[in-house]
C-alpha cells in the first residue's frame, strides 16, 4: 500500500504539470486549480508513503516516474519532440529509480 502513494504522488505530480503548461499559455482558474492542486497533493501524497518507505528510496522513485509521465504526456498531448535520445534517457530515469528503490 505504502508504494501506491508514490504512485498516485507521481500521477499527481503530472497533472501539476499539466495545470502548468496549461496555465503558462492561458490563464484560467481550471488550469492555476490544476497546477496547484497537483503538485499539492503530490507533496501530501509522497509525505504519506515517508512514514514507512525510506525517504531516499521514494523521493528516487517519485522523481523518476514524475519527470518520465510528464515527458511522456507532454510528446503524446502537447506534441513535443519523439526522439530515440529521449525515450533512451526516460528508460534509464526509470531504470536508476528502481535501482534505487530495489538497493534500499
Amino acid at each position: 500500500m505504502n508504494w501506491l502513494w508514490v504512485l498516485a504522488a507521481a500521477a499527481a505530480e503530472v497533472c501539476g504539470v499539466v495545470g502548468l503548461k496549461k496555465f503558462s499559455s492561458e490563464k484560467r482558474w481550471p488550469h492555476l486549480l490544476l497546477f496547484i492542486g497537483g503538485f499539492g497533493l503530490s507533496f501530501g501524497l509522497l509525505y504519506l508513503s515517508f512514514q514507512v518507505i525510506a525517504v531516499s528510496a521514494a523521493y528516487a522513485v517519485w522523481i523518476g516516474l514524475g519527470t518520465t509521465g510528464a515527458v511522456l504526456v507532454n510528446m503524446v498531448f502537447f506534441h513535443e519532440g519523439r526522439s530515440a535520445g529521449r525515450i533512451a534517457a526516460m528508460v534509464l530515469i526509470v531504470m536508476g529509480a528502481a535501482g534505487v528503490k530495489w538497493l534500499s
